[in-house]
């Protein structure tokens, strides 16, 4: 049953002549559940199963099932919990509702409040229990990344609109086996491989949950440390169900929860997937520039998976920068960060004292370094090539 609302009726969502509609539908069709593919307030959620008398759930509580359904790791259960938690907190009056007609209440209060109350606490309790169990998860993370970054391995993701096929490409690059499923979701949980590309270069490839339109804000909020990893990769890939009529549509779904989390700055290729459905051939298209902007492949039968792979490897070469910087011998602390941070690709000794390094490191960290006033950044040399490159 679909219905276009010129006015969202504030009590049931839907106008008092769909609301027949519907009853008589669910009297044909002896249905036990009305799933509504939009957000209910809980009023509207209460007022449509009194009316009913069928269990009702909204888009909201729907993804909220599927995701608890495919967690699998420890991180992505807590992260699921607390989305449900969050959702169930507003609407927890629902299930008490039946109480407020007995009698023997106490005082003026009605005699589901008391269990109501302590129904809130406990939710409460749990919620900051959870929320502090995230939040050191979430610098593990964050402390993995920075290691990652020090030694400048470069972070690939891929994202795209749920059932893309993010996972049969994840395998197809990884060998890593993930759960390939035709379903929404299939993939929750963030799964890091390494992978190393043509030219030699080792990156860390990491596949994401699907996006969705209209992802519930429970689940930004609770996957909020998942989705930085996108946020903080060298390179996104967005994946694109090419075979899809609603394809366009399903981009702009991606990119608005990539302007939601912040990842929107981040360079971004769009990989067409099921090309094999289509009958299309693999290519790569290039913008103005000559950089590639798009690849079309089949993850199904790995046509055009190898020039992904050199388009990565391609755009990494640019992402990253060669310079040589000059030290002097008081400035040694300098050059063990450096040494730290994986920098450093040859050192020569100056005449004058010092030393003179050739370092390779991301477009970030070079634009750091080149705001430091007192050291003299150099290009580095045409023949330059830092072996993680070669």
């Amino acid at each position: 049953l679909s219905a276009s609302l010129r006015k969202v009726n504030p009590r049931y969502l839907i106008g008092s002549g769909k609301l027949d509609e519907l009853r008589q539908l669910l009297h044909e069709t002896c249905a036990e559940i009305v799933l509504v593919d939009h957000w209910l307030s809980p009023a509207q959620q209460r007022n449509l199963e009194r009316e009913l008398d069928r269990r009702v759930v909204d888009r909201t509580g729907l993804i909220l099932d599927i995701f608890a359904q495919r967690a699998r790791t420890h991180e992505g259960k807590l992260q699921v919990e607390l989305a449900q938690l969050e959702h169930l907190a507003t609407r927890l009056v629902r299930g008490w509702t039946h109480l407020e007609r007995q009698k023997g209440g106490i005082g003026l209060r009605g005699p589901g409040e008391t269990q109501l109350e302590s129904d809130r606490r406990l939710i409460s309790q749990r919620i900051r229990s959870l929320t502090g169990r995230l939040a050191r998860v979430a610098r593990q993370r964050r402390t993995a990344g920075q290691m990652r970054r020090k030694v400048e391995i470069p972070t690939v993701s891929l994202v795209g609109y749920t059932n893309a096929g993010k996972s049969t490409l994840f395998n197809r690059l990884t060998s890593a086996g993930v759960l390939v499923a035709d379903q929404l979701f299939a993939t929750l949980d963030p799964t890091l491989r390494r992978v190393r590309l043509p030219d030699g270069t080792m990156i860390i490839l990491a596949d994401t949950v699907g996006f969705i339109r209209d992802l519930p804000h429970e689940l930004v909020a609770a996957f909020r440390s998942t989705l930085e990893e996108t946020r903080d990769s060298h390179l996104i890939l967005h994946v694109i169900d090419s075979s899809d009529p609603a394809h366009q549509e399903r981009i702009q779904d991606v990119v608005k929860v990539l302007e939601e989390i912040g990842a929107d700055q981040t360079p971004r290729i769009q990989v067409y997937n099921k090309t094999d459905i289509l009958g299309a051939q693999p290519r790569v298209d290039r913008d103005a520039t000559g950089l590639p902007a798009r690849v079309w492949l089949s993850s199904q039968t790995g046509d055009g998976v190898s020039s992904l792979l050199e388009v990565i490897a391609e755009h990494l070469h640019v992402a990253f920068v060669q310079c040589t910087v000059e030290l002097d011998a008081a400035e040694a602390r300098l050059r063990a960060s450096f040494y730290a941070m994986g920098a450093v690709v040859n050192e020569r000794l100056r005449d004058a004292g010092g030393w003179e390094l050739d370092l390779r490191m991301g477009r970030r960290d070079y634009e750091d370094l080149s705001r430091r006033e007192h050291l003299r950044v150099l290009p580095g040399p045409a023949d330059f090539r830092p072996e993680a490159l070669q």
